[in-house]
């Protein structure tokens, strides 16, 4: 099995896109090289915040040759997998193993929202994916409002017994859950990393034990979370504290209600950075496209986060 190194920020990408809603890799490889930059341990693609589950097969896996490509061994490339059953996911987990991919970032199925869920069934479809590619596998904890699941105790506990299982995700949004979760990891004995999926509460989530971050607006504030990771890493806790405000009032712009609208916001905020075209910022129906007016709001919520310079948004 392969080794990653995850306790740092690992931004869950975006994938730019045109306005016929096709993938521009060559935009996406020069994305990719900017966010490296910007102090990522890994890169996570195919999540979410790529549209990963809006993606045809061949797309996804051309998403991770990019990035592997791009990586060139300097960062993880890890990705999302996800499928209608079993066999899918596994279909899919082999074909980003047979891309390069160095990790995996597993999905909860749509029949782990049974209640209450049997341990068994989680287990088994975890257990399928690593027996059938042996990469690391990234547990994935995902608020219901993004169609996830916040797993029972039980349920986490069996998940852990896989020796392929190195990390876990942890998006329920919900403090008291997270606490939960990394009690039922300690309990569980193996070494397992801590990773913050809450992109509405970042520095609290570190400061309750996460070890490092998988968040989708990483894909834009990957550098400020890595400041605020290191700064508590060298024990400056002042600083960290003191970087919150700005830090996490853009990611609660940027994670809004409607919240699914993140991923059109993060395009938008790249593109008012000049790092994607403002062509380029599209998503696939039935999603909804950025508004002139969200666009413009976009570049004063980076002008207040100290991204760029007052008056220097783009039109």
């Amino acid at each position: 099995m392969k080794d990653i190194h995850l306790k740092g920020v690992v931004p869950a990408v975006i994938l730019p896109m045109s306005a016929d809603y096709e993938p521009d890799y060559q935009a996406f490889a020069q994305y990719l090289e900017w966010i490296i930059a910007e102090n990522a341990v890994a890169v996570a693609v195919n999540m979410d915040t790529g549209e990963g589950p809006q993606l045809k097969a061949a797309e996804r896996r051309k998403a991770v040759e990019t990035a592997v490509r791009v990586a060139n061994g300097r960062v993880a490339v890890v990705a999302g997998v996800m499928g209608g059953s079993t066999l899918d996911a596994v279909e899919t987990a082999r074909a980003y193993q047979e891309a390069g991919a160095d990790g995996l970032v597993v999905f909860p199925n749509a029949a782990f929202r049974n209640d209450p869920l049997d341990p068994q069934v989680a287990y088994s479809y975890h257990k399928a994916i690593a027996d059938a590619t042996g990469l690391p596998i990234i547990l994935f904890q995902l608020a219901p409002v993004f169609g996830g699941v916040n797993f029972s105790r039980e349920a986490l506990l069996k998940m852990l017994e896989i020796p392929e299982v190195v990390a876990i995700k942890e998006a329920s949004f919900d403090a008291q859950y997270f606490s939960f979760t990394k009690q039922t990891v300690e309990q569980s004995g193996r070494e397992i990393t801590l990773l913050t999926g809450n992109d509405r509460f970042i520095l609290e989530s570190f400061l309750l034990g996460a070890e490092g971050a998988l968040l989708g607006f990483c894909a834009v504030g990957c550098g400020l979370v890595a400041e605020i990771l290191a700064n508590l890493q060298r024990g400056r806790v002042a600083e960290a504290v003191a970087m919150r405000s700005r830090v996490q009032g853009f990611s609660d712009f940027i994670y809004q209600d409607p919240v699914l609208d993140y991923r059109v916001r993060c395009k938008a905020a790249l593109a008012q950075l000049g790092v994607i075209d403002r062509s380029l910022i599209y998503v696939r129906p039935p999603m909804l496209q950025v508004s002139d007016e969200m666009y413009d709001q976009i570049g004063k919520a980076l002008q207040q986060a100290g991204m760029i310079p007052v008056a220097a948004a783009r039109s």
